[in-house]
């Protein structure tokens, strides 16, 4: 029996006890016909896919999935996604990172301070306007056409996202469990350890979803534009030698990796979110 089952066993009795259980089995079901119709989706995608290419559209403009599946199983072979897959992730998790820890202690710190917001928030607006892919060239005068100016153009995005995200948690604290906090003894320090971070804490999940995709944009961006290594540069290539099929294979792989990293973060936020249940 879960925890849920024993507290409500112990309130209600055993009609609230098979209530819940009831209604866990109603949800068990629900999932496992989530699952099923996920996978009908994905047979009918793929199956349309198929009957597509060479048919109504030429495959010249749309691959099928079998040469897709097998490029892919010859890049796994000959080592080339590992080596360049893991050149776009390097990336891609630097500046993630970097983006992540910058917009994360600015929002907090203009978030705390409305006068300092205030003052650069006419500036911070003008720069968060410009499009991002503009200041990939400048990235690459300044970092080189090697890595690090990937990981610029991939922590400029993410900066943004988090530092706005991370700025609106602040400002929505409720300032009636800041006074409290204070009038119990707490210094500024548990103010924002056991009131601010908390409260804000959704706010930033939520803009690190948001952001996971942008940080691989903008690692494909710096790729495409100057690059001789990373998925972005495959698909590229593929671009110029007008070669649909690795064009699909770069997209499908960078989906996947899109998929798997935001699968991991809904779990980090179910974890770090546990107090909310």
């Amino acid at each position: 029996m879960s925890g849920a089952a024993n507290e409500a066993a112990a309130i209600g009795g055993p009609t609230r006890t098979a209530r819940v259980a009831a209604a866990e089995a109603a949800a068990g079901r629900r999932r496992i016909a989530i699952h099923l119709l996920r996978a009908v989706v994905g047979v009918l995608f793929i199956w349309l896919w198929d009957h597509a290419s060479g048919t109504w559209i030429d495959t010249m403009l749309i691959s099928s999935p079998s040469a897709v599946g097998l490029r892919l199983w010859r890049w796994v072979n000959d080592g080339t996604l590992v080596y360049h897959l893991s050149i776009t992730l390097y990336a891609t998790a630097w500046g993630f990172a970097i983006g992540c820890a910058v917009g994360f202690c600015l929002g907090l710190f203009f978030g705390r301070f409305t006068l300092i917001a205030e003052v650069f928030d006419p500036y911070i607006t003008a720069i968060y306007s410009i499009p991002k892919i503009a200041l990939a060239p400048l990235f690459i005068i300044w970092f080189g056409i090697g890595i690090e100016s990937k990981v610029a153009v991939s922590a400029a995005i993410v900066f943004f996202v988090i530092f706005l995200n991370t700025y609106s948690g602040v400002r929505e604290v409720n300032q009636i469990y800041v006074h409290t906090t204070r009038i119990m003894g707490g210094s500024e320090t548990d103010v924002l350890r056991h009131v601010i971070v908390p409260s804000a804490a959704s706010w930033v999940i939520t803009g690190l979803k948001v952001s996971v995709p942008y940080a691989l944009v903008g690692t494909v961006i710096g790729e495409f534009m100057s690059s001789n290594r990373g998925i972005g540069f495959l698909i590229n290539q593929a671009t110029g030698l007008f070669n649909t099929t690795s064009v699909y294979a770069g997209i499908i792989v960078l989906a996947a990796v899109g998929a798997v990293i935001n699968t991991a973060l809904k779990y980090f936020e179910a974890y770090v979110m546990r107090w909310q249940r």
